[in-house]
């Protein structure tokens, strides 16, 4: 069985701000670049642009306003197979490119949707068409293959008018994405650091009249105060709002002997995300009967679906051996068993065998892959429900638990 080790006291989490890091940060930036490539050259693409800002993240390291430009095309960049990585970046912003060695040219970006351009759209989304056809021409040795991430309707079929062979982006920057160099696990580690730093401010201050919102915010406070970026959910909840699962935090006053659930989703220093769930129980009063029965099984099905994710095994195998969730617990079950994460949330999703039938797929565990293992046990009409997960790397020998904060229902404070 796996073990977790308790971690540090906060002051020393607190120390740790990551204003140096760790590795050399080009390799890293050049590795995660080679890969994109790699992946171009395996289904003969000339190119991909990147609009997702995590994609573009990831192959160039070069981030700006990250959660505005994912509801705002305003940014994008050009990675041919071969040739030099141009990005279209913001106007005033070439200054947040110098020095990286993964971009060869900026250029202004035509930002061709609506709230941009309003009713000109179509005209800038021809200029727009026009550049990106003009790259695949010089650089793509006849190759018009180009895979796309994400684009609107308008610009994608002016490309298309242009002779450009339109491909899915996000399997290539997926399957990219899936094996972690050990720097990047280093980058790993730090946000891990960070986000269970957090947590420990959390438990300081969780105590019966605290609202959801006000402990949640201890989270983002740490985060952000030790160079971590954002994190993508509020999924914190109390009491009867743990039954079921997936409402996000609240004005709710936590009472003392509720149990308390959350699931990290945080993107700590570098980029890299922490995703990491616990279950506490508010105040000094010991846990009931049915809240250590929720840990229990919860805390079971962890640690025997952990064991599962050994190098070589295939992902129906994982589903097959995995955990059986006993029937009152099915109906609320986390149908995901596991997916892989880097920069955020990332492919692949394992599911259960009750799922797998719907939307499961198959392939093969390999060393440097790293999941977050889930769990989540609550019944229909329960008082409450129970939400973990542990963040782990695959290894050559066995799986190596990165996420080390006690899954204790009462951490020692």
């Amino acid at each position: 069985m796996i073990q977790a080790v308790r971690p540090a006291p906060v002051q020393q989490h607190g120390a740790m701000e990551f204003t140096e890091p760790p590795v050399n940060l080009d390799e890293i930036r050049l590795y995660r670049l080679r890969r994109v490539r790699a992946e171009l050259e395996k289904h003969d693409y000339a190119a991909i642009v990147l609009y997702d800002p995590i994609n573009i993240r990831y192959a160039t390291d070069v981030a700006n306003m990250q959660v505005w430009c994912m509801h705002n095309e305003n940014r994008y960049v050009f990675v041919p197979a071969d040739g030099p990585v141009v990005l279209f970046e913001i106007d005033g912003c070439s200054h947040l490119t110098k020095g990286m060695p993964t971009v060869d040219e900026i250029r202004s970006a035509q930002a061709w949707y609506f709230f941009n351009v309003g009713p000109r759209y179509p005209e800038i989304a021809e200029l727009w068409a026009d550049e990106i056809a003009d790259l695949t021409r010089i650089h793509g040795a006849g190759n018009r293959r180009v895979a796309v991430d994400r684009a609107g309707y308008t610009g994608l079929k002016a490309l298309a008018n242009r002779g450009i062979e339109i491909r899915d982006g996000f399997e290539i920057m997926e399957q990219a994405r899936v094996i972690k160099s050990p720097e990047e696990i280093s980058l790993m580690r730090c946000a891990i650091n960070v986000c269970e730093a957090g947590m420990d401010a959390m438990y300081a201050v969780l105590e019966p009249g605290i609202t959801e919102n006000a402990l949640w915010s201890k989270l983002h406070e740490t985060n952000i105060a030790r160079g971590g970026e954002w994190i993508e959910t509020r999924l914190l909840a109390s009491g009867p709002r743990t039954n079921p699962w997936f409402r996000e935090c609240s004005t709710r006053e936590i009472q003392a002997g509720d149990l308390v659930v959350f699931d990290t989703d945080l993107v700590g220093p570098y980029g890299y995300c922490a995703d990491i769930s616990r279950g506490w129980v508010c105040g000094n009063d010991a846990p009931n009967d049915e809240q250590r029965r929720l840990h229990e099984l919860a805390v079971e099905q962890i640690e025997h679906n952990i064991e599962l994710f050994r190098a070589g095994a295939t992902f129906r195998e994982v589903s097959d051996k995995a955990w059986p969730i006993p029937g009152p617990y099915l109906e609320y079950r986390y149908s995901g068993l596991a997916h892989g994460i880097g920069l955020c949330d990332e492919y692949p999703c394992i599911w259960g065998r009750i799922d797998w039938e719907g939307v499961g797929y198959d392939g093969v565990i390999e060393p440097g892959m790293v999941f977050c293992v889930e769990s989540y046990i609550g019944e229909v009409g329960g008082k409450e429900g129970m939400k973990l997960e542990q963040q782990i790397l695959v290894t050559d020998d066995n799986p190596e638990l990165l996420s080390i904060y006690p899954l204790d229902l009462q951490p020692v404070r």
